[in-house]
């Protein structure tokens, strides 16, 4: 059997399994979940601001984070227009969050485009880090963000690259700002800058660690299915469902508040579909700490007996 009549019966396997999991009626949001999905961010942001505000940088690395993922949750929910909101109004909110994210999202938004059209094909730079090795994701994750406003321009409609355009353009004015304040020794001045630098430089991080957390994390080894998921509770919900990723990619019109029923529908239709998770289990782990331990002893015994000839001999 050749590689493309492999993949085919894997595409043909996939869509019967799909066809047998209802999901239409999960595209439905309430207004409250319409209110929640537009809030969600801001009020981490706010909070990591306050607590960089006070030097408190711990605190506000904790509360970066939870902005980071929960603004990532919400750009990637208004990709896909399952935010809940108008054109107009998703339109706005990618704006606000590129500036605030420091990256393009509209850029961006045509190359995760191209990553649904072609998982992990030759065209998906998006999906291209899960080729490598997890080391080889973290490094690259700088030129790789680079990759894809290359990309992104490129597959983007010419409105596409106005806001586009527009977007690198607020982000360095806010550059500028920032540096400029720096330069100011009134104390209200001096605190705003202390935390337009530190926000720019957790963004900047968080922007490199993208790779090897959303495309490494969720797409590497996979085989049999085109994504991976997990079913842990408490990382899914630090998360904002962001790594119910399988049933992502079946089901992108499937707002993320959904994904949580989404995940249980398919687990009873196509169990196969689902095995493959994000983080290893703890049996999983104790495997590998023990295999690991079980190696550097036999390695430690045979050195042990190179260094003697005679045990050697009388072994």
């Amino acid at each position: 059997m050749t590689v493309n009549q492999t993949h085919t019966n894997k595409e043909q396997a996939i869509k019967k399994a799909v066809a047998a999991v209802e999901w239409q009626d999960l595209r439905q949001l309430t207004r409250g979940q319409i209110a929640y999905n537009v809030i969600l961010p801001y009020p981490f942001l706010l909070l990591s601001w306050w607590f960089a505000s006070h030097s408190w940088y711990v605190l506000a690395c904790g509360a970066s984070y939870l902005f980071f993922a929960a603004a990532f949750r919400q750009a990637h929910d208004g990709y896909h227009h399952s935010l809940g909101t108008g054109k107009r109004t998703t339109t706005a909110i990618l704006l606000l969050l590129s500036v605030l994210l420091m990256t393009s999202l509209h850029s961006i938004r045509a190359t995760h485009m191209e990553h649904h059209r072609n998982p992990l094909g030759d065209s998906d730079i998006e999906g291209s880090l899960a080729k490598g090795s997890w080391w080889q994701a973290l490094l690259g994750g700088i030129t790789y963000r680079l990759d894809i406003y290359r990309q992104g321009l490129r597959l983007s409609s010419r409105r596409n690259q106005k806001l586009a355009w527009l977007e690198f353009a607020l982000i360095g004015l806010v550059i500028i700002v920032a540096l400029i304040l720096t330069a100011f020794t009134i104390p209200t001045l001096t605190i705003l800058a202390q935390v337009l630098m530190y926000h720019l430089l957790t963004m900047m991080l968080a922007n490199a660690s993208v790779g090897i957390i959303a495309v490494w994390g969720v797409h590497h080894d996979c085989d049999e299915t085109i994504a991976r998921t997990e079913r842990n509770l408490l990382v899914n919900l630090l998360t904002f469902n962001l790594l119910y990723h399988v049933e992502h990619h079946l089901f992108p019109a499937v707002p993320s508040n959904h994904l949580p029923k989404l995940a249980k529908r398919l687990d009873a239709a196509a169990p196969h579909l689902t095995k493959a998770h994000v983080l290893p289990s703890m049996v999983n782990v104790i495997g590998f700490i023990n295999y690991r331990w079980n190696k550097l002893k036999n390695k430690s015994q045979n050195s042990n007996d190179s260094d003697c000839p005679i045990r050697k001999r009388f072994a």
